[in-house]
């Protein structure tokens, strides 16, 4: 099994060996997803290649692979059905200029906001995706789009030479860490299928990927707004899934690798590479976090490991076509169930008890929401998710402790954060009625967050003013006095000024 932990030293060597291994299992996933959007084969390679080889030179994380990716196919394939393979072009081109902007805006600091359940349920899900992905593999067309499961003889040569790659992954590096233990299973399964000819699928079998360099291409749709309306919709949510999913893989890198990767360039560097090819032919890609982790794993952590792979599978296209087409789909099935087994967090199974409820129900429907949409729906939806429960459980967190002061007067001291949704416990705290004439609301245990904060206060002096008495507000931090001093007329109150927290003298009301 992969092993969630990499070298800390560059090594030129296993950068070079980990490119080549993920170039060739960058192969058939580009053309799997060149068919999901209804386009040529060549349309994904070039897409992994030039996404692969911009993101590599000038993202912001070194040892991150990227390229074509199911993710984005889904969404494309709607626009080519309707429009055409021209139309995709140009929204590819509309959403890396998307993509650069939210790169120049810094956006890309908002990853933070991603609670750790959501990145638990994001890695699961993901890794089922891929796991999900690779079964089609199992798969035969009987007839055109009609698929039937593998059965006899050849399920059980896909079914043995899977389990072999995955042993020689698994087994190899107790014995030698010279060779990627990937690369090595791909070279040795592919021996045994040419050397026996054995009949098991290869890559050839999915399509030829033999062609030439991408060439300058600039999409031949009319320039005008009519234009702009159809791809607009379609660039907006792919520069959106495009960039969580490379944001969550960086921010997974990240952690594998114990160091840090520049957000803000990452957004730039996916931008600049997908406009490049949109403009080249290509179908556009983001981050993959199965190539990533396949290039992690097997030794790659430099800038050199995601360039390589990317000019390997130029390689591969321009004079390799005919050996790369004869590699088995079992090995690269068994490279791919490894990666599924090394990205999914076991230990989410054994956390689910220890865990707040609210946070095992986040985690657990960020992983179903991967599955069942896709990733940028399950993110946001686990986002949204996890605020609404945060702001729940703070709301029920504010109370008043409540004493006189040595002139008859009430104070009310509130300990919790007044916001939108603790307004309503807020109110239930005071008796305008029942309270004497001078009554002091203590904020040195509170905070006033929002706008619903300060109407909360409004609306509570409004209360006592019609009930003849006064309200005055003390210990207000700055953050807050300076929230009360933008609403202006607002808010009508009598602050106590006591910046220094020391015991507002009551006279001073």
């Amino acid at each position: 099994m992969f092993e969630l932990r990499a070298a800390r030293e560059w090594n030129p060597k296993a950068d070079l060996l980990s490119g080549l291994t993920v170039a060739l299992a960058l192969v058939p996933e580009a053309v799997a997803f060149a068919f999901v959007a209804g386009v040529h084969p060549l349309v994904g390679i070039y897409a992994a290649f030039m996404v692969g080889l911009i993101t590599a030179a000038i993202g912001g994380r070194p040892g991150m692979i990227s390229g074509a990716t199911g993710a984005l196919a889904v969404v494309m394939v709607d626009l080519v059905a309707a429009h055409g393979v021209e139309y995709l072009f140009a929204t590819v081109v509309l959403m890396g200029v998307i993509q650069i902007g939210a790169g120049v805006l810094r956006l890309g600091k908002f990853i933070r906001m991603v609670p750790h359940p959501v990145m638990l349920g994001f890695v699961n899900g993901l890794a089922i995706v891929i796991f999900l992905a690779q079964l089609r593999q199992f798969q035969v067309e009987r007839a055109p789009g009609e698929w039937q499961w593998m059965s006899g003889e050849p399920l059980a040569w896909m079914l043995g030479l899977v389990a072999l790659t995955m042993a020689i992954i698994h087994f190899l590096p107790k014995l030698t860490r010279a060779i990627p233990s990937s690369l090595a299973a791909i070279i040795v399964i592919s021996a045994l299928v040419i050397g026996f000819d054995l009949d098991t699928r290869t890559v050839g079998d999915m399509a030829s990927i033999a062609g030439g360099l991408p060439a300058f291409h600039l999409p031949t749709v009319p320039f005008n707004l009519e234009t702009l309306i159809i791809i607009l919709p379609y660039a907006v949510i792919l520069a959106a899934i495009g960039l969580i999913e490379s944001l969550l893989t960086l921010s997974l890198i990240d952690e594998i690798t114990e160091t840090r990767g520049r957000g803000n360039r990452e957004c730039v560097a996916q931008g600049t590479a997908n406009v490049v090819t949109g403009l080249f032919g290509g179908m556009g890609g983001c981050a993959m976090i199965g190539q990533s982790m396949i290039n992690v794993n097997s030794g790659g952590r430099g800038r050199l490991s995601g360039v390589s792979a990317a000019l390997f599978l130029l390689v591969f296209v321009l004079f390799a076509a005919s050996l790369i087409e004869m590699i088995p789909l079992a090995a690269l099935v068994g490279v791919m169930f490894m990666v599924v087994l090394g990205t999914f967090e076991w230990s989410s199974f054994r956390i689910l008890r220890k865990i707040p409820r609210h946070d095992a129900f986040v985690l657990v429907l960020v992983s179903a929401v991967t599955v069942a949409t896709d990733l940028a729906i399950a993110v946001v939806v686990g986002v949204i998710v996890a605020a609404l429960v945060f702001a729940w459980e703070h709301a029920k967190q504010i109370r008043a402790e409540v004493s006189h002061d040595r002139l008859g007067g009430k104070v009310y001291e509130i300990h919790g954060p007044l916001f939108f949704a603790s307004v309503n416990r807020f109110h239930e705290l005071f008796d305008p009625k029942g309270d004497p004439d001078d009554v002091v609301v203590e904020f040195h245990h509170s905070r006033v967050c929002d706008h619903s904060g300060i109407e909360a206060i409004d609306t509570l002096a409004e209360r006592y003013l019609n009930a003849g008495k006064r309200l005055h507000l003390r210990h207000l931090s700055e953050e807050c006095r300076l929230l009360l001093k933008k609403a202006g007329d607002m808010v009508e109150v009598n602050v106590i000024e006591d910046p220094r927290y020391h015991v507002a003298d009551d006279a001073m009301a």
